[in-house]
């Protein structure tokens, strides 16, 4: 199970910070995505990072956001700054076996209900 938390309002360049919860299923085993899904679009992958740490960025947040996890509490954290209003959407968590691939949604075995983020 993941639950996102963290979401909400916020004005353009300003930051928040999203975190997922993780349960039933061996954290470490996974590798941990965020995706968003903004009113009419696709679902899109934002960022991933491995079980050693190594992340990779979509380019439109490069430089702006940041994936973490703290692997002893089985969560992972998306730190939002700088946000503009193209980043309003619902964000995701989701888990899966490899970065290979990382932006496809099939990659991933676990998700979360997702979390709305809005900037004004």
């Amino acid at each position: 199970q993941l639950v996102e938390s963290g979401g909400g309002s916020a004005q353009a360049g300003g930051s928040l910070r999203l975190s997922c919860a993780a349960s039933g299923y061996t954290y470490s085993s996974y590798c941990m995505g965020w995706f968003r899904q903004a009113p009419g679009k696709e679902r899109e992958g934002v960022a991933v990072i491995d079980s050693d740490g190594l992340a990779k960025y979509a380019d439109s947040v490069k430089g702006r956001f940041t994936i973490s996890q703290d692997n002893a509490k089985n969560t992972l954290y998306l730190q939002m700054n700088s946000l503009k209003p193209e980043d309003t959407a619902m964000y995701y968590c989701a888990a899966g076996p490899s970065t290979v691939a990382w932006k496809q949604r099939p990659n991933y075995r676990y998700w979360g209900q997702g979390t709305q983020v809005t900037v004004s």
